[in-house]
């Protein structure tokens, strides 16, 4: 089972967990120094299993973790992943500017 956060507001930076279809789940994680919010998606057949709740259980502890130490740096991280064994934080691509962007050739000034 493998379980993302992703913080709402945002789009995921990486491939969501594999599966048909995917569920958000109902509880999200927050953090309880700022309002940042962190939306959990997990493929269907896991979510709508009767064990889930047993099941998630580590996954969601560790995530919860990750999200209260995700604090120190302002949220940053807008995308968590984790299988039950670790988390995967996937960092959002910065913003480049095509002024800062080197030319191709060495004829152009």
């Amino acid at each position: 089972m493998i379980i993302a956060a992703i913080r709402s507001g945002t789009d995921p930076a990486a491939p969501l967990p594999p599966a048909a279809f995917h569920r958000w789940l109902e509880d999200p994680i927050y953090c309880p120094k700022c309002e940042a919010t962190y939306i959990l998606v997990t493929d269907y057949d896991h979510a709508i299993s009767r064990h889930f709740a047993n099941d998630s259980r580590r996954h969601l502890q560790m995530l919860r973790k990750a999200v209260m130490l995700g604090h120190s740096t302002d949220h940053r991280i807008t995308h968590f992943e984790t299988n039950g064994v670790v988390v995967t934080s996937h960092p959002t691509p910065k913003p480049y500017s095509l002024l800062a962007v080197k030319p191709a050739s060495k004829l152009i000034n």
